[in-house]
Formats: structure tokens, sequence, C-alpha cells
């Protein structure tokens, strides 16, 4: 199957070149399923948490875009309530020739740098806008609610 052997090539290069603050572990007996955890940036409204996330991928793969669900809650304008996270690279920007580590890369950029543009959440958008640090401070209490800590 020619997406086990391009996921294959896909983690040997995650594993030479890792992306700091992101792991990914492939479940052994589905390789179309990885488990990843990004550790929020020390800038980010998320510091201090680690959050989770499944990645998976089609078996079109890399014709069809993997799809992402985080599975720890956050309060976050592009992330919504099932965890869907809005990236327009895994919508109608997907290309077979983009690279999971830069699909990791921009998820844990999202992550980091939450933007009331293209929101999933257009609640938490408009606070972010005009309430700034009422959003920080319940971005700040769920991370210590429902994020791990390292």
């Amino acid at each position: 199957m020619a997406a086990l052997r391009r996921l294959n090539k896909e983690l040997s290069d995650l594993r030479s070149r890792p992306i700091e603050g992101l792991t990914v572990t492939p479940d052994e007996e589905n390789m179309l399923h990885w488990k990843c955890s990004i550790k929020a940036a020390p800038d980010s409204p998320y510091k201090g948490g680690i959050f989770h996330f499944n990645l998976d991928l089609p078996t079109e793969f890399p014709f069809k875009a993997p799809s992402v669900a985080f599975t720890t809650k956050i309060y976050h304008p592009g992330i919504d309530e099932e965890g869907h996270i809005c990236v327009p690279i895994l919508r109608d920007q997907w290309k077979p020739t983009v690279t999971l580590s830069s699909v990791l890369a921009i998820i844990q950029e999202k992550l980091n740098n939450p933007s009331p543009d293209d929101p999933f959440e257009p609640d938490i958008a408009v606070q972010l806008k005009n309430d700034h640090n009422k959003f920080l401070a319940t971005a700040k209490e769920w991370t210590k609610k429902y994020a791990s800590t390292p």
C-alpha cells in the first residue's frame, strides 16, 4: 500500500527531525492512527499544559487529508467542542505533497497562537478580540482543569 510507504518515510523524517514540544505515537496495530500531544509554548495562553489529539490518516493518504481531533478540552477560538481544529490545510488547501511534519507544525502554531480569524468557536473569537484579559483567564483556567502537566 502506497500510503504505508509514505507514512513510514514521514515517521522516519519526524524521528530524525523532531518538532520541539510535539510527540507522535503511531498505533502499532493501525499505522493510520497516531496519538499526538503538544506541550504549549511558554508564551502561549495555554502555557504549562500538554494537549492530546488524534491524527487519523485515510487509506487514500496522501491524496486525502488526515483528520485531527483534540481529546483534551481547550478554550480556543479555532478548536471546537468536539476537538476539531480549523486549519485550511486540512480542508480545502490539502495537496498530496504536504508533509505530516508541516501539518503538525501548523497545528502546534495554531494551538499556541489563537486567532479570532476563521474561528470554529465565534463566541470565543469575539472574546479574544474584545476582552483579551477575560479570554486569557478562561484559557488558563481550562488549561489547569483539562490539560495534563509535564
